[in-house]
């Protein structure tokens, strides 16, 4: 069976049509975090190494490292922070040190810069994925030499030259085009996981159904892995993690083995909890004298203070559990363990008393 083997110096996730599903934690990236990417600006690695640490804990198997800033302040100093391919090196780099230092999961090196991704690999420890070809010519001529140098996977996107096609059957043409060449890099099918490309189904209803179909044929016929983007199905629409935590059971029984995605539920902020209070203060409901924020959220369903799996795992673990990928469902069980529910000492025991 096809078994795409991801390392750090010393883990290994495996992504394969036997194994747990995949997550490929989606947060390092600054693109569309103006908070972060600030950061980014001033030198301040504190978010990366929370959010890599967060991911690790809730589940995530490999860490996406996207490297796509915008530097808006110092291109105005140094017109060079106009240009990616000034900026990205360094920060790919950067990042990637910051990460290895605060966590041991498997890195996937993500950017469309070709110095980005170089200096990933050269700094990443064990064997990242290398996130990602297209089917354009001079993306894959760039691309699939360094996929070789480096002897690492690499992320194949369903798209080429003229764009990205709503035609399920050009996309899987796409990505046989890619797994050739590849072949012709001396690059084996078990290296290259497969994005289909996934539609929003707001916009386009039949784009679940394609995505299973694809997934299906991807497997059966090119043997691959596949990946995917696992909230664009639901852009758009409301209450998003409904849709999500549908789609990707479904999408792993159709055979998909990995999605880039958030594993963390974000922390309840303190706006939203004094909106809360605001709104159960003018229904008359009078509040336990002293509750604290935590057990507030918990008591309404808001979630939590903290950063903890999201509901999106819930979902996949319980998918792996009854896809017999999760054995005796021990993993399901430890992910519902209520901490703090064991009294007493190590292993749970209770302490004798006198």
């Amino acid at each position: 069976m096809t078994r795409t083997v991801v390392e750090s110096k010393t883990k290994t996730a495996i992504i394969g049509f036997d194994e747990p599903f995949c997550v490929i934690g989606e947060r390092i990236n600054p693109t569309g975090r103006k908070i972060l990417n600030a950061e980014l600006e001033a030198g301040d690695y504190s978010r990366v190494e929370a959010d890599a640490i967060a991911q690790t804990a809730a589940g995530a198997t490999i860490l996406d490292i996207n490297s796509g800033a915008v530097f808006s302040n110092k291109m105005a100093e140094d017109p060079r922070y106009a240009d990616n391919n000034f900026v990205e090196p360094t920060l790919m780099r950067a990042l990637i040190e910051r990460v290895q230092a605060v966590v041991d999961t498997p890195l996937c090196i993500d950017s469309s810069v070709p110095g980005a991704l170089e200096n990933g690999l050269a700094a990443a420890e064990g064997r990242p994925l290398l996130n990602s070809v297209t089917g354009e010519e001079e993306r894959m001529e760039m691309v699939l030499p360094l996929v070789k140098k480096y002897n690492v996977p690499v992320v194949a996107i369903s798209n080429d030259d003229t764009g990205i096609s709503e035609d399920p059957d050009v996309r899987f043409a796409v990505a046989k085009k890619i797994v050739e060449r590849a072949a012709d890099f001396g690059i084996p099918a078990h290296d290259i996981v497969v994005d289909p490309l996934v539609m929003p189904v707001g916009a386009m209803g039949s784009a679940g159904l394609q995505v299973f179909t694809l997934v299906r044929r991807l497997r059966e016929e090119l043997g691959v892995n596949t990946t995917c983007g696992a909230s664009n199905i639901s852009f758009g629409l409301p209450n998003r993690h409904g849709i999500n935590n549908a789609f990707l059971p479904m999408a792993m029984a159709a055979g998909m083995t990995s999605a880039i995605m958030n594993p963390v539920a974000l922390p309840v902020n303190q706006t939203k909890i004094a909106e809360k209070k605001a709104e159960i203060a003018a229904a008359g409901i009078i509040l336990p004298e002293g509750i604290d924020d935590e057990t507030f959220v918990t008591l309404f369903g808001m979630g939590s203070m903290s950063s903890k799996p999201g509901k999106e795992m819930e979902a996949i673990r319980a998918a792996n559990f009854l896809m017999d990928c999760d054995p005796s469902g021990a993993a399901w069980i430890n992910f519902n363990k209520i901490p703090g529910s064991h009294a007493g000492g190590r292993g749970g025991r209770k302490r004798r008393r006198g």
